[in-house]
């Protein structure tokens, strides 16, 4: 949810409504940051936890 409401509320800058030159490439940066921990999150640690967790 606080991903998902930060990325909404990153939309306007992403596509330059309403901002400058400089905060197009800032936004840029926090959704991929924010798309990359999500994935990481959601997908790479429960298979992590999985194989570590994993009886021998």
């Amino acid at each position: 949810m606080t991903a998902g409401s930060a990325f909404l509320g990153l939309m306007p800058m992403l596509f330059g409504i309403g901002g400058s030159e400089l905060e197009r490439p800032l936004a840029i940066v926090m959704v991929g940051g924010l798309v990359t921990s999500t994935l990481f999150t959601l997908l790479a640690l429960p298979s992590f936890y999985a194989w570590i967790g994993r009886p021998r």
